[in-house]
């Protein structure tokens, strides 16, 4: 059941406020997920020719003739299908050696945003489908409030079992974000939302303030029919449309 946001701000004028970010493209410019992949590979605890399971794809994409979704969809199924048996400790080694690498590679128009918002009180919620623990190290540094990510499971020696345990998992962005207002005792009143892909419309939909940064098409189109803030940012300039 859809529960009554407005009536609830309309009575706790003084509850928190709270701001909802995807990161992968919307903060980081890249992919969690892609580095840390790369960064096993480069550490030897994923072999080099893994690489040839999503390099056709990654070619087609920065050709213009694949989609970015079957690239990144394939770098999943490399790490979810080559993670087990791996050790937990030896994961969190290279994921704190990408967020030391590229902790910095974020775009100049969210950053400036989380830090105005941390200013100004709000509880930063972050949520994305990269694996929990680099989420964790890369949001942290940001000062999130919350996190949420894919959990890889793991076993009572510390080694990933192959398999994904989270009870999110089958819960949209939305979702996660009505869950996380009730328990924290949030509001919706000027709350904002900031993503990158048709994915993020769900929570998109919620906030008071949607922004659309650097959407894809699909995002795009919904936007400009919802009449949502659209931002662009290339290179040192940042357009609002």
């Amino acid at each position: 059941m859809c529960y009554n946001y407005q009536m609830q701000n309309k009575r706790n004028k003084s509850l928190q406020k709270i701001a909802i970010f995807d990161i992968d493209g919307t903060i980081f410019r890249s992919s969690l997920l892609i580095e840390l992949v790369e960064a096993l590979i480069e550490d030897g605890l994923f072999r080099p020719s893994m690489r040839a399971q999503y390099d056709q794809q990654k070619t087609r994409w920065l050709d213009r003739k694949g989609d970015y979704s079957a690239y990144i969809e394939a770098v999943v199924r490399v790490f979810t299908e080559n993670i087990k048996g791996l050790s937990y400790d030896d994961c969190r080694r290279v994921a704190s050696l990408v967020v030391k690498r590229y902790r910095h590679r974020t775009y100049r128009f969210t950053e400036t945003l989380i830090r105005d918002l941390k200013e100004k009180n709000y509880y930063l919620l972050a949520i994305s489908y990269s694996p929990k623990w680099i989420l964790d190290l890369f949001c942290g540094k940001l000062g999130f409030n919350k996190v949420y990510g894919t959990y890889y499971e793991i076993d009572q020696t510390n080694y990933f079992t192959g398999k994904i345990r989270d009870q999110y998992l089958n819960m949209n962005k939305a979702n996660i974000l009505e869950s996380v207002i009730q328990e924290n005792k949030l509001t919706l009143k000027n709350s904002i939302g900031v993503g990158d892909t048709e994915s993020d419309i769900p929570f998109l939909k919620i906030v008071t303030n949607p922004i659309c940064f650097n959407p894809n098409k699909k995002l795009y189109n919904y936007a400009k029919r919802a009449n949502w803030k659209i931002v662009v940012e290339r290179k040192d300039v940042i357009h609002e449309l």
